[in-house]
């Protein structure tokens, strides 16, 4: 969009290292010497364990003297109860640095356990922007799928168990170290979760560069991430094996997750939450379900904005008004959920049309979504989001 404003100061934030390429996590014993390390606590989940990752990564470390514990119990949508239990096993073992390797959850576990190592009580007493006081132990992020970009955030999400809320820390000292993109590690994502999470990115990508908060930084990454999204999700969905498929989705996932740490999200996620937490939905996919219902809600909050979508997602707006041209996107959007065979009916999930009351209630809980939003958005608006969606 180019409508850069020199008064306005931006801010970018990412780790303080990016490794990425095929093979790069061979490198990770020299990453962990460069940090100080010597005692690691790998944080993984069963998946990850089962797709055998865990040995190609860890057996190098080993033969090297490192001492190596592993926390393999992460799950979808990670429990405060998960990253405190963790948190107390590497404290005992008194570990100096953390790697987290597996998907967005096990990525965020790892953060909270870096951190929980020398913070007390549990991670929901840090809930909010830079609440730690004590700076935790060093943490190296591995992803093996390309979607949360978790690798790049400031971000750790966890689920409160008692409230069955999900609540978001926020913080400068939640950015790893080290992230370290193998496109290797992702090819053994079967094709559903290859989809969820291309979805994920794309939702990450899309609101960031129609932000209300959107920077220089943020549009220059998002726009990149939406045009590789776009055309290699279908590859990468279809042929699981594509490296440079894989390596491109792997890119685009951790260019969103550093445009929406520092251009922020949007109502997308603050309508998917719920589903997350009623329904277990996996985040991508309730993201992906919302997506071209917000979208459409939001166009005329940006036209701009979302003109420069469909044009990055290959649609021609030559001659076309700026509302039709913002009208390619969703239509664009609503081909790629095709393509990799999403449904964006809430319908088709087995939510009951009566729990739309219920949804909306807990919708409006993340109203930190709603900030950044290109459209302000009130408690009717988001019941007829969701009943569109339905």
């Amino acid at each position: 969009m180019n409508t850069y404003d020199p008064e306005k100061v931006s801010t970018f934030l990412a780790p303080n290292k990016h490794l990425l390429g095929k093979g790069v996590a061979c490198q990770l014993g020299g990453e962990i010497k460069t940090l100080g390390g010597s005692k690691v606590f790998v944080v993984t989940d069963p998946g990850v364990v089962k797709a055998g990752l865990v040995p190609a990564v860890i057996e190098p470390l080993k033969s090297e003297g490192m001492k190596i514990g592993v926390y393999d119990k992460v799950q979808p949508e990670p429990t405060s109860g998960i990253v405190d239990e963790a948190a107390r096993i590497a404290r005992s073992g008194r570990y100096d640095l953390v790697v987290g390797l597996g998907g967005g959850s096990s990525l965020d576990v790892a953060k909270g356990v870096a951190m929980m190592v020398a913070n007390t009580g549990s991670i929901l007493d840090y809930v909010g922007l830079n609440m730690f006081p004590k700076r935790g132990i060093p943490k190296i992020l591995i992803p093996t799928t390309a979607g949360t970009g978790s690798e790049a955030s400031w971000v750790c999400v966890v689920t409160d168990e008692k409230k069955n809320e999900k609540k978001s820390l926020y913080g400068f000292m939640l950015l790893p170290d080290v992230a370290m993109l193998d496109p290797v590690l992702t090819v053994s994502m079967p094709p559903s979760v290859t989809a969820d999470t291309g979805f994920d990115a794309l939702v990450h990508a899309i609101e960031s560069y129609v932000s209300v908060n959107r920077t220089p930084y943020t549009e220059i990454m998002a726009g990149e991430a939406i045009r590789l999204i776009s055309r290699n999700l279908p590859v990468a969905y279809g042929k699981g094996g594509d490296i440079k498929a894989r390596f491109n989705m792997l890119l685009a996932a951790n260019l969103a997750g550093m445009a929406f740490t520092s251009g922020g999200l949007g109502a997308t996620h603050g309508l998917a939450y719920p589903l997350g937490t009623q329904y277990h939905m996996p985040h991508g996919r309730s993201n992906a379900i919302m997506l071209p219902h917000v979208m459409r809600f939001n166009l005329t909050g940006n036209l701009e904005g979302y003109a420069g979508v469909a044009r990055m997602m290959g649609e021609n707006i030559d001659g076309l008004s700026a509302y039709e041209a913002s009208e390619k996107a969703v239509d664009a959007v609503m081909r790629l959920l095709a393509a990799v065979r999403i449904s964006c009916r809430l319908s088709d999930y087995g939510v009951q049309k009566k729990k739309i009351s219920l949804l909306t209630k807990e919708a409006l809980q993340q109203s930190r979504f709603f900030v950044p939003n290109p459209k302000d958005v009130t408690e009717e608006d988001i019941r007829r989001i969701y009943k569109d969606a339905y």
